[in-house]
């Protein structure tokens, strides 16, 4: 007997019968959808496209003749628009003289009628094992370029450390929803890819959802998806990120920005493991890991009635705590190296890294920004720069001025290596100076520039310069 995950596993694929008998059409859906699948049928070429206008399909199966085509040539229409979609071909002639050609075409079987139903599950079968193959060697090609270019696994401080133990335990003992807690900038998400990458459900999806970064207004529509007709830009039905992530991790980043109201349809979703489109009549069961993040304390904001109470309690089965950078600076020059590499390679330089004052004043600075800031601050020295060593001069201001060094280092930048620098140097150094003083405050380095704001506004985005604070008043 199949279990649940076999059954939920199934129902994701689904298949497109094209066949003009009707008898045939109802027996292939009927007994097809026993076996789990989600089916639907077409008895010509042009139902067939409307189908596929609408739904995604992973298989179809297509009678060799049609009343408005024929199969071969859908075939070959299919596999140019939906390479990844399988295809079995039907005949009821006996006769495959077609079938060298159809195989050319990218046709996974040639089956003559009339056929056994078992026989056709079992080319079914072959056919979406072959799918899920494909699958797996792209999730794999995605994991190991992710770790190359990983930046939370670098570092070996023990407060790394206890949160990687933590991961792996958490990981590989089950499904359990896991909550992680820190700054912004920290890679939670990385370690949510890590998590699934050493859960149960590794070989299935990793699906983020940026709940800060989708409008309210359309967030539901993306978690839930919609059917055709729910509203007026609904021209097919579109699936949710909670269905495409089904056997697989849901990573739900910056969950305390959710509105309340979505907040309770994603408790019930969480709690039921299934829930509807937008507009739809019937349940969507799922079976999805939940991985959520924050940089914000859901328990305050619950005290604040921001947040519910109930969906809290269901996220913090277990917290994770990610420690900032600034509370484990030994893992500061580790990452440095890795960037160091990383751009290198990216940039075709040769830099071997800071000197040892630039070193100094990297690692006295307190990353409010977190690794993603280090990450920037290597990128644009490497990429601004042409010298062999990265040096206090080719620092934003914010990180020299951490220690009160500003003053020598952008005295150093002005004279330059020669005698002479051009008015453009001379203005971006002083603008970033005034940005430095001002702590990133933009009317006050532009009053002190004697400047208008608009005009600091323009200049910063001409030299790409980022103010320390980022606000203007």
């Amino acid at each position: 007997m199949e279990t649940g995950a076999v059954v939920l596993a199934k129902q994701a694929f689904g298949i497109l019968v094209v066949d003009d008998e009707k008898t045939l059409r109802y027996a292939l859906q009927e007994g097809l959808s026993e076996e789990g699948y989600r089916v639907e049928t077409a008895g010509d070429v042009a139902e067939a496209w409307e189908h596929l206008a609408r739904e995604e399909y992973h298989l179809a199966l297509l009678d060799q003749k049609l009343p408005d085509g024929n199969g071969l040539d859908l075939l070959k229409e299919i596999r140019s628009r939906h390479p990844e979609m399988q295809v079995v071909m039907m005949t009821a002639f006996g006769k495959f003289e077609n079938a060298v050609e159809a195989t050319k075409a990218g046709c996974f079987d040639y089956i003559g009628k009339p056929f056994e139903l078992d026989h056709m599950k079992l080319v079914i079968k072959n056919a979406l094992s072959q799918t899920r193959l494909s699958e797996e060697v792209t999730r794999l090609r995605a994991v190991e370029r992710r770790r190359a270019g990983s930046t939370l696994i670098v570092g070996g401080s023990s407060k790394l450390a206890k949160v990687f133990e933590t991961i792996r335990k958490v990981a590989t003992t089950g499904t359990s929803t896991v909550l992680l807690q820190g700054e912004t900038g920290v890679g939670k998400e990385l370690l949510a890819r890590e998590i699934h990458e050493l859960g149960p459900s590794h070989s299935g999806p990793f699906v983020e959802v940026n709940c800060s970064a989708i409008p309210e207004t359309l967030l539901e529509s993306e978690l839930f998806g919609f059917e055709r007709g729910s509203h007026t830009d609904a021209k097919r039905t579109k699936k949710g990120l909670m269905e495409v992530a089904n056997g697989g991790t849901l990573f739900l980043d910056e969950i305390g920005e959710m509105s309340l109201a979505l907040q309770t349809k994603v408790l019930r979703a969480l709690d039921q493991k299934r829930f509807r489109r937008l507009g739809g009549t019937s349940d969507i069961l799922v079976e999805t890991r939940i991985v959520a993040a924050t940089n914000r304390d859901l328990k305050a904001l619950v005290q604040q009635g921001k947040f519910r109470e109930d969906l809290f309690f269901r996220l913090d089965v277990i917290r994770i705590m990610v420690p900032p950078l600034r509370e484990r600076p030994e893992d500061i020059p580790p990452l440095i190296d890795h960037f160091v590499g990383l751009w290198n390679r990216d940039l075709g330089r040769a830099v071997k890294g800071p000197n040892d004052r630039a070193l100094e004043l990297l690692l006295a600075y307190r990353w409010p920004g977190n690794v993603r800031e280090l990450k920037n601050v290597i990128e644009r020295a490497i990429l601004l720069e042409s010298e062999e060593w990265i040096l206090p001069e080719h620092l934003p201001v914010e990180i020299v001025g951490a220690t009160g060094g500003a003053s020598a280092v952008l005295e150093t930048r002005l004279k330059g290596e020669s005698s002479i620098i051009t008015l453009a140097q001379a203005e971006r150094i002083a603008i970033e100076m005034a940005l430095g003083k001002a702590g990133g405050n933009k009317t006050k380095a532009a009053e002190w520039l004697g400047i208008s704001r608009q005009t600091l506004r323009t200049k910063l985005k001409e030299y790409r310069i980022e103010s320390a604070g980022g606000h203007d008043g």
